[in-house]
């Protein structure tokens, strides 16, 4: 089996690593990596991420998942089939696997800033282990199906685009097909510069820019002109 163990690589060689060419769906991504990918169930789902994960392990990089607790085993396992050795990634700090009761949904509510704030701890928490990028994997399906309005998610994945400027970690925003209504549909194709759908990649077919779209949520009321650019 190849565990993938990884060495973390000294602060002198972050820059040159952290530029490395990445794919996912076969395709580069670029500057802004914040993707939002739909699957019609998990087969689909890992046929995508799961050469983007181990293409990560191999380059030294680290791995992190927000995911819905029953599917935790079942994570574990197309991981595993691939050769990448679990117990070692997690000794080493490679890789992170997080419940979502832990992170954003404590409580099983939609919080915004306690949102963003795990993200970016995990983005940096990356190069404080000793690793050039972390690719961060994020189940949705939570946040949209407890109470909250559909703005407050929409609200969520156009911040993180404030994001970027500081970091080259991708993030990898997970959607089932069958579980999401056109209005969420629509607002995560605008807020995200790179899409796959059908396992096959799109660059900015929809995305708007985060001071537009979240200047749009506040003109129809969605959210105080205040808070527009709080929590990043």
């Amino acid at each position: 089996m190849d565990s993938t163990r990884s060495t973390p690589c000294p602060r002198t060689e972050w820059s040159a690593e952290a530029s490395r060419p990445m794919r996912l769906a076969s395709s580069l991504l670029g500057e802004r990596r914040h993707v939002c990918a739909f699957f019609n169930g998990p087969e689909e789902e890992y046929r995508v991420t799961l050469p983007c994960i181990k293409e990560g392990f191999q380059c030294r990089e680290k791995a992190s998942r927000i995911i819905s607790p029953g599917r935790c085993d079942d994570h574990l396992q197309p991981l595993t089939s691939a050769g990448i050795d679990i117990a070692t990634t997690q000794r080493s700090g490679q890789s992170e696997l997080h419940r979502r009761g832990d992170t954003y949904l404590r409580d099983e509510y939609f919080d915004l800033d306690r949102q963003l704030a795990p993200l970016e701890e995990v983005l940096a928490s990356g190069q404080q282990q000793g690793f050039p990028r972390s690719r961060f994997l994020r189940d949705m399906e939570g946040a949209l199906e407890l109470r909250v309005c559909v703005d407050r998610p929409v609200e969520y994945e156009a911040k993180i685009n404030y994001l970027w400027p500081r970091y080259k970690d991708p993030t990898i925003c997970i959607f089932d097909l069958t579980r999401f209504g056109g209005d969420v549909f629509t607002g995560v194709l605008r807020t995200h510069p790179m899409i796959v759908i059908g396992g096959i990649p799109h660059q900015k077919p929809f995305y708007v820019e985060p001071d537009e779209f979240l200047q749009e949520l506040r003109i129809r009321g969605a959210i105080p002109a205040a808070l527009l650019r709080s929590a990043v």
